[in-house]
């Protein structure tokens, strides 16, 4: 039986499912209008920048680095041009086969292989990696030719860091390093404006001035416009915010009087510190021995680092800012000044030295047990009496003598220009309560005031504390903080800000006290322990032997050098000035295990004398000696330093004749992986508490300390 259809039922059907299709499309077409109105109009400068963004990459530019020179206008850290290959891990796909195809074409060492891996261990995926630096012309060519093969890998132009003078002033100018992420997350904390600033920097200053003036020698970024293809790769320049570059910093030190310093020194080690009395200025801040900055440059390798991480000299570490010793009879004139200050004793009073002062159950003796006699103030400078001071120490108490030597800057920090700077040790009763944990321990024992007297027991200084209180003193009381920068040059304006000579406030100490004690010290070149070696000088000067403790000897025992070993003999140090009349120069050095202060550290300080004063170098015989520790006043005929070449014939040129080559790629330091930080120094040992200590503290007391 065929089926009748409702014809009109089937086409309301048909229509009703037309109607709907048809609102089904204009409803889509409806939310596309829609949406392309949204996208156009009230999204359209968005977006427009979005796509001008993708067409347009906004690269910076980072600044060259500012120039380091020294106050005659040497250059210390400059800056050259070279070539870098450099890995993007996360699009180099296998690396070690990219490497070793590379190494096909451009020489890769095994040290430049463990480099790489470490920079990638400190870095992250997408970050641009050296494998090899300073390309020549023939190296780069054969890669670019074949650099289709190699995606994820560049050769890029950089700006290498260079210090010419090798290790001269090494700990003075630092050098730069890769920032390591814990710099980036310190950075975290800076201001925006200062973050921006250092988009792109792949490098910042680890030690010396290269550290604490960063961002002075930084710079200020610029930027680049540049139109680039779909593939990433840019077409055309469009727009150039050019860099500024760093400030020119002009040190105080006088890079000349550095290097004779560190000659002198040969391969001994210690620490040398000069100042200008009158401002505050260091002019030479020397600490031996030193490292070769440029081995950080592009990476230091594993021998080399090895070599001075583990080195038993030590030579990462900054003896001049962070290395403690006891004084020794250095410490004596300033004991002197605070008698004097405090009146606990007058210039005319006599004591008699009958080579010991007995303190309760304990003898401490001097001089090899021989006396002096009867001695005043003025005697007891000259002729280093221990005796004398026993009983100054004995008279004023620890906390008097924390009281007038802390404004000298002892056992605290001067505030250099220079970080990590080491605080030293002036003890007091309040010291010992905070550094014990046992109340037996927190006591102070009368007998331990004793050996302070002399520069001994737990006083520990910096040879910057040291030489910043001898400037203090030969000033009259005017301080000065130490400065090692002397003016900061700005490159573009050449506008010169002053760095150093701000005056602090001043001690006040009498001028009669003062010029006693002046006088004294005097006294010890012409009739005192440092005689020999200022004999025959044509200018009057002043200054102060020691000799420090380096290790304890039992009650029982003398101390005898020849039955120790070189690294427990006492440190041979020397306090001075010149001239004695209006001093421009005051200094402190130390030469370890080097035993008394006229042996080793008093000549090394007439011959900073005599460069500073007379122009004079000393010489080929006179340096050899003094660098064995066996001369006294100058031997043979002294040239004239202006006729003597700074090491590796480096002439004496102004910064006017200085070329800085920007080139004419995006100028950026090069990518220097970053090191271990440089060791610090290790305190000095803190001898335990109690009367069972005092008679080791006694007899370590017969060492002259002269």
């Amino acid at each position: 039986m065929t089926e009748i259809k409702n014809l009109e039922r089937e086409i309301s059907r048909f229509r009703g499912r037309l109607v709907a299709a048809a609102l089904f499309v204009l409803l889509g077409f409806g939310l596309i209008a829609t949406r392309m109105v949204y996208l156009q109009i009230y999204r359209h400068e968005e977006l427009a920048t979005r796509a001008e963004a993708n067409r347009i990459a906004v690269l910076p530019v980072v600044p060259n680095r500012g120039l380091i020179v020294d106050r005659n206008g040497v250059v210390l850290a400059t800056n050259y041009s070279a070539y870098t290959l450099e890995i993007t891990p996360s699009k180099a796909g296998d690396l070690e086969a990219t490497i070793d195809a590379l190494s096909h074409l451009v020489e890769i060492q095994p040290r430049d292989r463990r480099r790489f891996k470490r920079l990638m261990d400190e870095s992250k995926s997408f970050e641009s990696l050296p494998i090899r630096t300073k390309l020549t012309d023939a190296e780069v060519a054969r890669f670019m030719a074949q650099r289709f093969r190699f995606p994820g890998v560049d050769v890029r132009a950089r700006l290498f860091r260079n210090y010419p003078l090798g290790d001269v002033g090494a700990h003075v100018i630092g050098y730069i390093g890769r920032i390591n992420q814990a710099e980036k997350k310190a950075m975290e904390d800076w201001d925006e404006e200062v973050q921006a600033n250092y988009r792109g920097t792949e490098v910042i200053g680890k030690l010396g001035v290269e550290q604490s003036y960063e961002r002075e020698l930084h710079g200020q970024t610029g930027f680049e416009e540049v139109e680039t293809s779909a593939g990433g790769r840019a077409v055309r320049r469009l727009k150039t915010h050019p860099a500024t570059p760093g400030n020119t910093l002009v040190l105080s030190i006088d890079i000349k009087l550095q290097a004779l310093v560190e000659q002198m020194f040969g391969d001994r080690r210690g620490a040398l510190v000069a100042i200008d009395p009158r401002n505050g200025e260091v002019l030479a801040f020397v600490s031996k021995p030193t490292f070769d900055p440029n081995l950080f440059v592009d990476g230091i390798d594993y021998d080399s680092w090895k070599e001075l991480n583990e080195s038993i000299d030590r030579p990462l570490l900054n003896r001049a800012l962070r290395g403690t010793y006891p004084p020794g009879s250095t410490f004596k004139p300033f004991m002197a000044l605070a008698a004097l200050n405090t009146g606990k004793r007058g210039p005319n009073v006599v004591i008699q030295d009958n080579g010991s002062f007995v303190f309760g159950n304990h003898t401490f003796r001097s001089h090899g047990d021989k006396g002096l006699g009867p001695v005043d103030m003025y005697r007891s400078i000259v002729k280093s009496s221990n005796v004398y001071y026993y009983s100054l120490a004995n008279e004023m108490g620890v906390d008097l003598m924390h009281d007038q030597l802390s404004p000298l800057g002892f056992g605290r920090r001067t505030g250099i220009d220079l970080e990590a700077e080491g605080t030293g040790l002036l003890p007091s009763t309040a010291w010992k309560k905070k550094a014990y944990k046992r109340p037996e321990q927190q006591k102070w024992f009368s007998g331990e005031t004793i050996s302070l007297g002399i520069g001994q027991g737990y006083n520990n200084f910096t040879m910057l504390q040291v030489a910043s209180a001898t400037a203090t003193l030969v000033a009259g009381g005017q301080r000065f903080q130490p400065r090692l920068v002397r003016e900061v040059e700005n490159v573009v304006t050449h506008e010169k800000r002053r760095v150093s000579g701000q005056p602090l406030d001043a001690l006040p100490y009498k001028p009669e006290h003062i010029a006693l004690v002046l006088r004294a010290l005097h006294g010890v070149t012409q009739e005192g322990t440092s005689t020999p070696v200022f004999a025959g000088a044509p200018y009057k000067s002043g200054g102060k032997t020691g000799t420090a403790q380096a290790v304890g000897v039992r009650a029982n025992e003398k101390y005898n050098a020849a039955k120790l070993s070189e690294y427990q003999r006492d440190h041979s140090v020397y306090m001075a000035f010149a001239p004695l009349e209006n001093p421009t120069i005051a200094l402190a050095v130390i030469v370890e295990n080097a035993g008394w202060g006229a042996a080793a550290a008093a000549p090394i300080a007439r011959r900073v004398f005599d460069y500073s004063l007379l122009g004079l170098w000393p010489s080929d015989e006179d340096m050899a000696a003094t660098q064995q520790g066996k001369s006294v006043a100058p031997i043979g005929t002294p040239r004239q330093a202006a006729d003597v070449p700074l090491p590796g014939g480096t002439a004496m040129a102004g910064l006017p004749g200085v070329a800085l080559d920007v080139g004419s790629e995006r100028g950026a330091p090069s990518p220097i992986p970053s090191v271990p930080e440089s060791p610090a120094a290790t305190p000095a040992p803190v001898p335990a508490s109690g009367p069972q200590q005092l008679a080791q503290a006694a007899t370590a007391a017969q060492r002259s300390n002269r």
